[in-house]
C-alpha cells in the first residue's frame, strides 16, 4: 500500500474497480494478517512514553522517532492538543500501564492554526446543535505547545508529571524542536 499524498494509478484502479478506500484497507489487512505473528508483547509499553500528537497524516510519528511496536503509548488528536479525554488516556496510561514520560508534538502548518472557535457556532447552525468540545484552535504553535505542557504538569489524574516535554514537528524538515516551558 503506497504512502503517498497521491495515489499511484494502479491504486486509483484499485480503488474505483474494487470499491471505497476502506475496502482497500480491508484488504490491505487481510495480507497483513496472512504474515502476522503474536508479538508476544502486552500493553504496557517497552519504553515507558506516552506520545500525544497530532493526528496530521504527514506525522510518522514511529519513523520520526525511531521508535518500534511496543515501545510507546501513542494518543492522537486535531492539533495534539491536551483535552479533557487526552488526559483520560495519559491517566490510564500512567496508572494501569505503568508509563511515567509523556512528550507532546505538535507540527508546522497545523491546520487548527486557520480555525478559529467560530468553526463551533458554524457546526451549531448547520446542525442543530452545539458540540459539546472546543475546537482549540490557536495562532501559535510554541504557545500552545506550552499550554498543553501546562496542563499535563497540573493534573490532579496524572502521577508522573516531572518529565513533560513539548516540541514542533516541522513538517518540511522532520526535525523536532524543543519548546521552552517557561
Amino acid at each position: 500500500m503506497s504512502t503517498s499524498a497521491h495515489p499511484s494509478a494502479d491504486t486509483a484502479n484499485a480503488i474505483r474497480t474494487r470499491g471505497t478506500v476502506t475496502d482497500r484497507l480491508v484488504e490491505a489487512n487481510e495480507r497483513y494478517a496472512e504474515r502476522f505473528t503474536d508479538p508476544g508483547m502486552d500493553a504496557k509499553p517497552v519504553l515507558n512514553v506516552a506520545v500525544v500528537a497530532c493526528m496530521d497524516a504527514r506525522l510518522d510519528l514511529h519513523a520520526a522517532l525511531g521508535l518500534e511496536l511496543g515501545d510507546c503509548h501513542t494518543i492522537r488528536n486535531a492539533g495534539g492538543v491536551v483535552t479533557d479525554d487526552v488526559i483520560r488516556s495519559l491517566t490510564i496510561s500512567q496508572r494501569a500501564l505503568g508509563t511515567r514520560s509523556v512528550v507532546l508534538i505538535h507540527h508546522t502548518g497545523c491546520g487548527l492554526e486557520s480555525l478559529t472557535e467560530e468553526f463551533r457556532h458554524d457546526l451549531e447552525m448547520e446542525v442543530g446543535q452545539r458540540p459539546a468540545w472546543a475546537v482549540e484552535a490557536f495562532r501559535d504553535v510554541d504557545q500552545d505547545v506550552r499550554q498543553s505542557m501546562q496542563r499535563v504538569r497540573t493534573s490532579p489524574f496524572l502521577l508522573h508529571t516531572d518529565d513533560v516535554r513539548g516540541f514542533v514537528f516541522d513538517v518540511t524538515t522532520g526535525l523536532l524542536r524543543e519548546i521552552d516551558p517557561a
